[in-house]
């Protein structure tokens, strides 16, 4: 799916927005919203967007996944030819230190990840700050263009200020950091 990134100025755009993207078949599960005025955004009843949108959880819980089934495979192969557990143990034993090693490189990488502004957010920053809202809407392919015709028809006062996938990739952690 294609990630379409709208800036507004206020709410009355925003549920305007909101109001049309549904009725055009988008439904909450591809439409979010960021904003400063979280509270005007449940009173208006327009969809927020939550903890995986705006914090790079997700990315930095798959990359600390990557990290920890590496440290885990050879943790494990050390603990098998060196029989730390004595000779005679299980396959199930060393297969619960695999995987517990891989769940703790998730869990670490998630909990720096919650320390991380999306990095797909955060250029928009100053803008939120500003009292802009920030709207997110995932579209197929197929529908992207009867979309992005319906905003500039209707709302043209919404800029396209991006456009991006919905996937997360993990290793945009290496490139971001290299650059």
């Amino acid at each position: 799916m294609k990630r379409l990134y709208y800036l507004t100025d206020n709410l009355d755009s925003t549920e305007a927005i909101s109001n049309d993207i549904h009725q055009a078949g988008i439904t909450d599960w591809n439409f979010h919203v960021i904003s400063k005025d979280e509270a005007g955004l449940y009173r208006r009843h327009i969809h927020g967007a939550n903890l995986f949108h705006k914090q790079d959880v997700v990315c930095h819980a798959e990359f600390g996944a990557l990290i920890g089934v590496v440290l885990a495979f050879f943790a494990t192969l050390y603990a098998r030819e060196m029989e730390v557990f004595g000779p005679e143990t299980s396959g199930f034993m060393y297969l619960v230190i695999f995987g517990f090693i891989a769940m703790f490189g998730t869990w670490i990488g998630g909990l720096a990840g919650l320390a991380r502004e999306n990095q797909a957010i955060a250029k928009f920053h100053d803008a939120i700050d500003a009292g802009q809202n920030l709207i997110l809407v995932d579209v197929r392919r197929q529908r992207e263009q009867d979309i992005k015709t319906l905003m500039a028809a209707r709302h043209p006062e919404a800029r396209l200020v991006q456009e991006g996938s919905n996937l997360v990739n993990p290793l945009r952690i290496l490139w971001d950091s290299a650059a």
